[in-house]
């Protein structure tokens, strides 16, 4: 068997609720197929209070084998790096403590959520709560343990970056690990899966049609391409959202949210407002990733021109007006 805890520190809970949607078999079946035992997650389990701090000391003591640490939710380091905004209750000892010397023991440390990844929405704003990822504060690599760390297993933190995360991204991920299948060549210079992380949402998007002919939505609820005017960043978020829709069937841009990027680094903080796009002198400036300016601008303006009429119409409607219908032929 494989040994898996799942602490929580500074976040909503979000990711677990968003696993609990794993489908086909559901999470507990998958888990118990790939050999994993939940010693204990904070609202699936039955321990509480002196047993989950008795199990908590045998995994630092190393009586009790530790696998693979799943953190969720950021490092609170304050105030002052002393992690006392974030006790582990009936230990009076700092979560961020805990977590260390957890990290210390575990084969495979895990981040679940841009929370635990990077700092995430916790970080945002004046972060007066001095948060941070496990590896990462933002962008940089750091954290609370340090650009240094390597687990038991000499990986670094493996990052399921995404707020929340796709239930599959973190099964799928974890299953990889109690398999032995998990190695330092399966994440991204983020510590991304590369499973996930090598796609795009633009990847499978169903506006894509409107996106190759320019066809713009210019308000909410419009069914053309989000990225021109409404903020959508799915040409550059690293992520399959739209290959292996939540649910079964949905999205973001599926149900007419622009992607805000949720799998990178400081994406709790854009330039610009979430919902719009920002320019200069008409352009965008967060281009689709590998598409170099010139080339944009030039092959944006083509595809205006050949824009069907049906395109042009639809993608101001709040539902499809003209269906697609056979061209005439000139004899």
């Amino acid at each position: 068997m494989v040994n898996l805890l799942w602490l929580q520190s500074g976040g909503c809970g979000g990711c677990s609720m968003s696993m609990l949607n794993a489908e086909a078999p559901d999470l507990f079946t998958r888990f118990e197929a790939a050999g994993i035992n939940l010693l204990w997650h904070p609202s699936l389990s039955e321990r509480s209070g002196t047993e989950v701090i008795e199990l908590l000391q045998q995994l630092v003591d190393g009586q009790v084998l530790l696998d693979i640490l799943c953190i969720e939710g950021s490092m609170l380091m304050g105030p002052m790096g002393s992690g006392r905004f974030h006790l582990m209750g009936g230990t009076g000892v700092p979560m961020i403590d805990w977590v260390r010397q957890l990290a210390g023991r575990a084969k495979q440390t895990v981040a679940v959520g841009s929370c635990a990844a990077y700092g995430g929405i916790s970080a945002a704003g004046d972060n007066v709560t001095e948060a941070t990822g496990l590896q990462f504060d933002g962008e940089l690599a750091g954290g609370l343990l340090g650009a240094n760390y390597r687990s038991g297993s000499g990986q670094p933190v493996v990052n399921i970056a995404g707020c929340p995360t796709h239930p599959n991204w973190i099964t799928e991920t974890l299953l990889q690990i109690a398999l032995g299948e998990f190695g330092a060549d399966q994440v991204d210079h983020l510590g991304r899966p590369r499973s996930y992380a090598d796609h795009l949402v633009h990847h499978g998007c169903s506006r894509n049609e409107y996106y190759e002919y320019k066809a713009s939505a210019e308000q909410p609820g419009d069914q053309g391409c989000m990225m021109e005017n409404m903020g959508c960043l799915g040409t550059q978020a690293h992520a399959d959202c739209n290959i292996r829709p939540w649910n079964g069937e949905g999205s973001c841009t599926r149900g007419g949210y622009a992607c805000i990027n949720c799998t990178a680094p400081e994406f709790e903080e854009p330039t610009y407002a979430f919902t719009k796009t920002r320019k200069i002198a008409g352009i965008p400036v967060g281009l689709p990733t590998d598409m170099p300016k010139a080339w944009f601008v030039a092959l944006a303006s083509l595809s205006k021109a050949a824009t069907p009429e049906r395109l042009k119409r639809n993608a101001t409607s709040e539902r499809i007006i003209y269906p697609p219908s056979r061209a005439k032929i000139d004899k």
